[in-house]
């Protein structure tokens, strides 16, 4: 069959009209000259394959005979399947007999000019050519930009390429992490004049902590990054880092403290008195004997549920005994009398 033309398009044998428009658009933009200057004879060859192949795969006559006497067919090797036919075909009597059917390509820049309204988007045209029919804006035949329909395409590599995310750690104390509050940074970045020239601005971001939010929760300010010629600026990510707390550490949703007591409160009964990070008192009986696994749960006094901030966490009390490093045979007889034992 000679050049399989389903091939070179990349799709199956019974592909749409709209998944061979899909695969043009994204093969012609790989392989434009002016993308590949490093090898612009090989791609000149593939774009003139893929303006072929897409030129005869669109136009169901030519189709027809591709698909029944392959490149030969189209070549003038056959008679057509019936005589006529829209442009790009033209037939012609010779001394052979029937009228031949001869496929006369037209021009790839001519198709690629049909989708993108210009012969190249990357200045300077494909030998020569330059701009066919003057300027047109980049909305061609399917009203969206040249480089939109190209999210299925990716790993190759599209212009312009975007500068990988910039990412910085925001510390946040504990207080402003319950709370929530709002921060401001001062960045300094290069951005490009209109003749490319980069200049440095200064610039203030405001940040907005929500109440509950975790170490590790990502702020982005898209393309914020400097600004280079032919190259989307990078993103500018804030990592929300938690600074230590000297009373409550966190886990989770939960706020834990621990508390020194000695042995005797252990026994006896205990009150828990705390500052919580909204400025609140806390007391908290507790009657209980106190042993060394005991922790004793507050509901919702731990920190705020990002998704639901009307509900908290809890706050778990843990204790230190300090158990007496000695004791005297009085002391001993004593706590046993006390105790029964």
């Amino acid at each position: 069959m000679g050049v399989d033309y389903y091939k070179v398009l990349q799709v199956d044998r019974g592909a749409s009209d709209d998944d061979l428009k899909k695969a043009y658009r994204k093969l012609a933009m790989k392989w434009h000259p002016d993308k590949n200057p490093n090898n612009k004879k090989e791609a000149e060859a593939k774009f003139k394959q893929i303006s072929e192949a897409y030129e005869v795969l669109s136009d169901s006559q030519k189709r027809a005979i591709y698909d029944q006497y392959g490149e030969e067919g189209l070549k003038g090797q056959v008679p057509p399947p019936g005589a006529g036919g829209p442009g790009g075909a033209t037939f012609f009597q010779t001394g052979e007999g029937p009228n031949v059917f001869r496929f006369n390509p037209r021009d790839a820049n001519d198709i690629f000019a049909e989708f993108f309204g210009h012969s190249s988007p990357f200045g300077g045209g494909m030998g020569g050519g330059g701009m066919r029919g003057g300027v047109r804006s980049f909305g061609g035949m399917f009203g969206d930009d040249i480089f939109s329909s190209f999210g299925e395409g990716r790993p190759m590599s599209q212009a312009p390429r975007k500068t990988p995310s910039i990412e910085n750690k925001l510390p946040c104390s504990l207080e402003d992490l319950y709370k929530g509050t709002t921060k401001k940074m001062k960045i300094s970045r290069e951005i490009a004049d209109a003749s490319g020239k980069t200049l440095p601005v200064e610039e203030i971001l405001t940040i907005e902590i929500k109440p509950g939010w975790k170490k590790g929760t990502k702020i982005t300010f898209p393309e914020k990054g400097n600004e280079q010629p032919g190259m989307i600026p990078a993103d500018l990510v804030f990592v929300i880092d938690e600074k230590p707390h000297s009373t409550f550490t966190r886990d989770g949703n939960d706020l834990v403290v621990t508390q020194k007591i000695s042995l005797a409160e252990a026994l006896t009964g205990y009150t828990v008195r705390l500052t919580t990070l909204d400025g609140r008192n806390l007391t908290i009986p507790i009657n209980s004997v106190i042993h060394p696994t005991y922790e004793e749960v507050v509901p919702r006094e731990g920190m705020p549920i990002p998704k639901e901030p009307s509900k908290r966490g809890n706050l778990r009390i843990k204790f230190n005994i300090k158990f007496p490093t000695r004791l005297t045979a009085e002391q001993k007889a004593g706590i046993k009398k006390l105790l029964g034992l």
